[in-house]
This record gives structure tokens, C-alpha cells and sequence, in this order.
């Protein structure tokens, strides 16, 4: 459980930082009816989800293999998961701009995958933050871990399309400008997490 309940909090830090995915899903609460609107917020959970497999599972595999790989990885991942939250400290939300029209499910979806997959930074942050977790974690404990990450894709993206949706009247940058601050601690408080494990593997070899 304590496992789950990490990935869960790392992977609404992962999630929630205010980038393309987001703006795409505020854009769609703001303007297309509700149940519209979460569809569109399953979509792109969906490929957040393989994008954070892909991160987790795609590196993590081959640095479990490779202990000074593993200590590389802790090392960059702390790095830029430390440099990630400092940037959101200091972020200021974009200029939402609002979009006439409901597109179709086809470009929903071509949306969705287009703000996940060819973001290069996504893939970046993604791969050095998730992978180097796993460099971290136990064989027993990475289930349990990327579950909970998984799920807050999912609670991420709908609870930001249900806020929306009910206070697009009351919506404004300063309630992107806290999120952005309370995620960008979240994301500080674990790069600390990733030094420390490079450091005690420093130590042990």
C-alpha cells in the first residue's frame, strides 16, 4: 500500500504540471457539454498511460540491469525532476484561448496523442523522472507503484475536467498559477528523494 500510495502522489505530480495535455483539457471542459468533455479527458488518460508505461518500463527495464546505469539515471533524473519543479515555482499559466466547436472523436483522439506523445519534453521529463524510479524500486514494489501512478492519470484528468466544468465562470490563471506551485513542490520534495538514492548507491559500491 505504501507503494501504491507513492506512485499515486508521483504520478499527480507527473500528471498535473500545466503543459499541452491540460490546456487540451481545460479547452475541452470549457467548451463542449460534460459528457463530451470526459470522454475527451478518458482519451487522454489513455495515452498518458502508455506514454508512462512506455517511461517507466522501457528505461527502468534496462537500468536494472546496469547498476552504474542506475546510478546515472538517479543522478540526471534528480537533476531534472529538481530543475521541473523549480520551473513550475516560477511558471506563469499560459493564455488560455478558447476554441469554437466540438472536433469529432477521430480528432479528439489525433489531439490527445499529438499533445502526449509529440510533446520532446514529455518524453524527456517522462522517461528521466518515471525511469529513474524504478531504478529505486524492488521487484515486489514496482506494481504496486506504477498502479498508483496509473490511477492518478486517471483521477488527474477527471477531476481537472469535473472542476472545470462546474467553475468555468470562476476560472482563472491564479488557479493555475496555484497548481502549478503546489506540484512544483511535490516534484522538488522527490528529486530530493531520486539524490538520495544516487548518493546511498554511491556510497554502497
Amino acid at each position: 500500500m505504501l507503494y501504491f500510495l507513492q506512485g499515486l502522489t508521483v504520478g499527480l505530480a507527473y500528471s498535473a504540471p500545466i503543459g499541452m495535455q491540460n490546456l487540451f483539457i481545460i479547452n475541452s471542459a470549457l467548451n463542449s457539454r460534460r459528457r463530451r468533455a470526459f470522454l475527451t479527458a478518458l482519451i487522454v488518460a489513455f495515452f498518458d498511460i502508455v506514454l508512462s508505461l512506455a517511461c517507466f518500463f522501457g528505461v527502468g527495464a534496462v537500468m536494472q540491469r546496469f547498476v552504474w546505469l542506475q546510478m546515472l539515471i538517479l543522478l540526471a533524473g534528480g537533476l531534472v525532476v529538481l530543475v521541473i519543479g523549480l520551473r513550475l515555482l516560477r511558471a506563469k499559466p499560459a493564455e488560455l484561448k478558447l476554441a469554437g466547436g466540438a472536433p469529432s472523436l477521430r480528432q479528439t483522439a489525433a489531439a490527445a496523442c499529438a499533445v502526449t506523445w509529440f510533446n520532446p519534453q514529455a518524453l524527456i521529463d517522462g522517461s528521466m523522472m518515471l525511469g529513474a524510479f524504478h531504478a529505486s524500486l524492488l521487484p515486489g514494489q514496482v506494481l504496486p507503484f506504477i498502479a498508483g501512478v496509473e490511477l492518478a492519470s486517471c483521477l488527474w484528468f477527471a477531476g481537472l475536467t469535473f472542476l472545470v466544468s462546474h467553475l468555468r465562470s470562476k476560472f482563472n490563471a491564479g488557479l493555475l498559477r496555484a497548481v502549478n506551485v503546489i506540484c512544483g513542490l511535490v516534484i522538488i520534495f522527490y528529486a530530493g528523494k531520486l539524490l538520495w538514492d544516487f548518493g546511498r548507491l554511491l556510497s554502497g559500491s
